[in-house]
């Protein structure tokens, strides 16, 4: 993991704030703490900060230049096909055993579009001389960011936001905060600043003086098939070794984020199998009992032998980090989750440089509960309506459980979107959960989301779309900043590009069986983890948020959800936001997600937009 910058004047003029690569430099300082490279001419810069993980000497940090010295190169991520790009190119004068310079002899053999071959995860930005273009490219599935604005005929782009916010700040964009309120998170290419852009996942984007292409060479055009229930399992468990080997190159040590689920102990049992050595596992306990799971990942890790590492979660600790988080990242990271990451990747990084981590499984093989509530929700339409309107008004009392995703809390989400169409209550059930009338209609625009394509499987679709939205825009965000504010490098083998065209493949059967979660996952994990980890029901990595609004946060809630500030804002209802926390107080714990949502984009807003909040 890096942080790379530049600017480009494609149109070949002198560059007009030459000087603000240094701020770019020490925005991203703690990206790459391990050294830094930048080359400039008078119309182009570009800048590595580096965390060497592999061939750590500084003859491999970045960026690299071709012989030429007219292609320059600077990449974010792990290249896990960089040896087989080596052998393609054996006549190229390598410098180092870098996994990342051997994209440069297939960018002049290829081109841009041979990125399109690159296997990883990364973020990465070549300057051509030659052809004054500026080539940005990301991975498939998002895993490293890259973010790019245009500045009067210049292009400036970094790894981090904050990188960009040099001399005057971008307003606020009105449709990616309306999704942040809707969704949890903008959705790709927006950014909560207006004129900044992500490079979207699985894109490359080239840049010149005529204007810009691009190039989506992901998702793949994959349909369901119908393959072998038995021959499956086995394809799955290969396709599952080969990633995790491929992730565990590097020359530090690599540890696991264990939580004692299926993913993560799964990878847990891979990575002890073909390292022959004792992994580091990282785990964070908290207080609540009903959101620990320590004893779950103590019992994995005793299984497999490991250097078990525990971390607790305090509300002290947490308070720490959401300041942490607030403060240091310049775009609002609404999933709580995001602060006892914070804890497990400076837990992991007193021991270890890269750790492995279990995201997109449950995206990929049919995790969550709300596919549960699709294939429900057709036998919840057929009872009596009188029986349904009696559930519902059951439910609607307010008292609700403290307690992390109980029966309680589920059942309400699902009578409250069941009956809708799959899509709306798949947001209805996914989405923060808060009412369209929290948001200032005469100064937010409605939201463009739309299902990824028209499918017959709701299912399969349901996946498809967590995938590109969910999971790209909350999740893999709230991991890669949580662990760059350490240094920590995190990769995610579950996101392997084969391993992904694998899971689109299956049918929605695959995933769900009768009401068994990740099927497929389950039979492929016999005999590498223990039989009552295959029996565990999903629970996830979660603050007791609701606890903590009506407690230690509660005069916080109160001064960032003041109806006269957000009166002067004039991007949320105030009367409507004031009954919502009312009514979260009186005792709907239902509310709490929601209303977490609407805290943390305020209280970011306070920090980096004072002029919009105040």
């Amino acid at each position: 993991m890096c942080g790379i910058y530049g600017m480009v004047s494609p149109a070949g003029i002198p560059l007009r704030r030459p000087e603000q690569r240094d701020a770019m430099r020490r925005a991203l300082a703690h990206r790459g703490p391990d050294g830094h490279g930048c080359v400039s001419r008078l119309h182009a810069v570009i800048g590595v900060n580096r965390l060497r993980i592999i061939d750590r000497r500084s003859q491999a940090d970045q960026p690299f230049t071709d012989p030429s010295g007219d292609v320059w190169l600077a990449v974010n991520g792990e290249i896990y096909n960089a040896q087989d790009l080596r052998r393609r190119y054996p006549d190229y004068p390598y410098r180092s055993r870098s996994d990342v310079e051997p994209v440069l002899p297939l960018y002049l053999a290829r081109g841009a579009e041979g990125l399109a071959e690159l296997d990883g995860m990364f973020a990465l930005a070549i300057w051509d001389e030659r052809s004054a273009t500026l080539t940005l490219a990301r991975d498939r599935a998002g895993e490293k960011p890259l973010f790019h604005s245009d500045r009067d005929g210049e292009v400036w782009f970094a790894s981090e936001i904050q990188g960009l916010l040099q001399g005057a700040r971008p307003s606020l964009d009105a449709v990616a905060a309306g999704d942040i309120v809707r969704l949890g998170y903008p959705l790709e290419p927006r950014t909560i600043w207006s004129g900044i852009s992500r490079v979207e996942s699985g894109t490359i984007l080239s840049i010149g003086a005529t204007g810009k292409r691009l190039n989506r060479y992901w998702p793949p055009d994959t349909e369901p098939g119908t393959p072998d229930p038995e021959t499956t399992p086995p394809q799955l468990a290969s396709l599952l070794e080969t990633s995790v080997r491929k992730q565990l190159v590097a020359d530090v040590p690599i540890g696991v984020f264990l939580s004692g689920g299926l993913d993560s102990s799964l990878l847990v049992g891979l990575a002890t199998r073909q390292t022959g050595s004792r992994v580091g596992t990282f785990t964070v306990g908290f207080p609540d009992t009903s959101y620990d799971e320590s004893a779950f990942a103590r019992r994995v890790a005793a299984h497999f032998g490991t250097e078990h590492v525990e971390s607790i979660a305090t509300e002290t600790v947490l308070h720490e980090a959401l300041d942490t988080i607030t403060g240091s990242v310049a775009e609002p990271i609404t999933d709580p989750a995001v602060l006892p990451t914070l804890l497990l990747a400076r837990t992991a990084r007193g021991s270890v440089g890269v750790v492995l981590s279990g995201e997109g499984a449950d995206e990929l093989f049919g995790g969550y509960p709300t596919y549960l509530g699709h294939r429900l929700a057709p036998w919840f339409s057929r009872i009596p309506k009188p029986f349904r309107a009696a559930l519902a008004a059951a439910l609607a009392a307010p008292r609700s459980s403290y307690g992390k995703v109980t029966l309680e809390y589920l059942l309400k989400r699902f009578v409250a979107g069941a009956e809708l169409p799959w899509f709306e209550r798949h947001l209805a059930w996914f989405g923060s959960g808060l009412p369209g009338e929290v948001l200032d209609a005469g100064s937010v625009p409605p939201s463009a989301c739309s299902p990824y394509r028209p499918s017959a499987d709701v299912l399969n679709q349901a996946m498809l779309w967590d995938y590109t939205s969910y999971l790209r825009d909350l999740l893999l965000p709230k991991i890669d900043r949580a662990t760059s504010l350490v240094a920590l490098e995190t990769r995610a083998p579950y996101l392997d590009a084969g391993l992904t065209r694998y899971a689109w493949s299956l049918p929605a059967s695959h995933k769900l069986r009768g009401l068994t979660t990740k099927w497929l996952l389950r039979r492929a994990a016999r005999g590498v983890v223990p039989r009552w980890v295959l029996r565990r029901r999903k629970r996830g990595l979660s603050v007791p948020v609701a606890a903590w609004l009506n407690g230690g946060l509660s005069r916080p809630l109160d001064r960032v959800l003041d109806p006269t500030r957000l009166r002067r804002q004039g991007l949320l209802n105030p009367r409507v936001v004031s009954q919502l926390v009312a009514g979260h107080r009186a005792g709907n714990l239902a509310l709490s997600r929601g209303l977490w949502t609407l805290f943390t984009l305020e209280a970011w807003m306070d920090q980096w937009m004072p002029e919009e909040g105040e």
